[in-house]
């Protein structure tokens, strides 16, 4: 069975456009806008394996914030962390996440999941 994936993205078309790399290469993909949201799902599924943030978003927290509280909380999920900004400092980035930069490209997206369920 595919990993299901929890993507936090406050940019619809970039939602949707993840949502549509992701599900056409059989993922079952939850959408979220922002980190309350995202954190709402968390608390509400047990099945969530990996999770794709942006990093800058509206809200109670950026997408570094929520990336460390769901490692504190949830560890077992892969955390993929994406902006169009300049990379995060190692130090700001969770263990074992990984970062991924916009403009999203297919191939990266995949690659990035593939890596994360290995």
């Amino acid at each position: 069975m595919m990993a299901v994936i929890l993507i936090v993205e406050d940019e619809l078309l970039v939602g949707e456009y993840l949502n549509t790399v992701l599900t056409d290469s059989g993922y079952e993909v939850i959408a979220a806008a922002d980190a309350d949201e995202a954190i709402a799902v968390l608390e509400a599924r047990d099945d969530i394996r990996i999770m794709i943030t942006d990093i800058n978003m509206p809200g109670s927290m950026d997408g570094l914030k929520l990336a460390a509280a769901v490692r504190k909380r949830w560890p077992p999920i892969k955390i993929i962390v994406a902006t169009g900004k300049d990379r995060p400092a190692d130090h700001q980035m969770p263990e074992h996440s990984q970062f991924l930069a916009k403009p999203y490209s297919p191939t990266a997206v995949l690659s990035a999941v593939r890596h994360s369920t290995m």
